[in-house]
């Protein structure tokens, strides 16, 4: 009697070959297409309709309220918020997303923190480019830091909106000598010969710490520290209140506005 158990394995092996074969074939044919199917199947991203934006940061994708990562966009009621939000309107509404994580999958409120992906385009990144949104990475530089930055000086070039520099004359005059991180100062130096009226002019982070100068001469040829925390003004010091840190350990930028908004100068560390 002919024992058929060493054919069937053989078949079995042979099998086992033509599917390895197959597989292989089919990633050398069309890898970027297997790719994507197993990028959405096992990686860090999920599909969803937003069915809602709340403002220029904020959407609302299949019941989940969703913070765009990587930007921050101007409170409701600020410079170009509404802007930020009907651009958003117009780039998202209604339509499928992808929605990509990178780090915490939540935020302190709850909301799901996600870049918005339509096709090969990275909707946060939009608002940048159209300078709606500040680059904003306060738990440190994700993948997707150097092209952020990049867009946001792109926009500082082309002048645009968040972007557009101040044409104060005082705009020229003062510069950032040191943005100290540790002792938590910013120090600002006034170039020109004569002096400048900072009142209503602004620093702020890349979230939305903000400080303000009020009924304030930074003197021709002299130096001012903020300093965060309490304490009694003078001509050399100011204290940013209300605030127990202000420029972070994992990087941060200071924007400093005049009294209308626009930009004075940016710095990033």
């Amino acid at each position: 009697m002919v024992d058929k158990k060493p054919r069937v394995e053989v078949e079995k092996k042979r099998l086992r070959i033509l599917l390895i074969s197959l597989i292989v074939l089919l990633v050398l044919i069309n890898f970027p297409l297997l790719n994507k199917i197993l990028e959405n199947v096992y990686g860090n991203s999920e599909m969803g309709v937003v069915e809602r934006v709340i403002d220029g940061d904020t959407v609302e994708v299949s019941g989940n309220s969703v913070r765009l990562l990587g930007i921050n966009s101007p409170e409701k009621g600020e410079l170009y918020s509404s802007e930020a939000q009907e651009f958003l309107e117009m780039m998202v509404l209604n339509k499928t997303v992808k929605m990509e994580r990178s780090g915490d999958d939540l935020d302190l409120y709850g909301r799901k923190l996600r870049y918005l992906i339509i096709g090969e385009t990275n909707i946060n990144l939009e608002l940048v480019k159209e300078g709606l949104a500040n680059f904003y990475f306060p738990s440190g530089k994700s993948k997707y830091y150097n092209e952020f930055k990049e867009t946001w000086e792109g926009c500082v070039e082309e002048n645009t909106n968040l972007c557009a520099r101040s044409e104060d004359l005082c705009s020229s005059c003062i510069a950032l000598i040191d943005l100290d991180k540790k002792a938590q100062k910013v120090n600002l130096y006034n170039l020109c010969n004569f002096n400048c009226n900072l009142n209503g002019w602004t620093i702020k982070d890349e979230g939305r710490k903000t400080f303000t100068f009020s009924d304030f001469k930074l003197s021709s040829k002299a130096q001012v520290d903020i300093l965060v925390g309490e304490g009694t003004d003078s001509d050399s010091t100011l204290y940013w209140p209300g605030e127990d840190y202000v420029w972070t350990n994992s990087g941060d930028t200071l924007f400093l506005r005049d009294d209308k908004g626009k930009l004075v100068l940016w710095e990033n560390y």
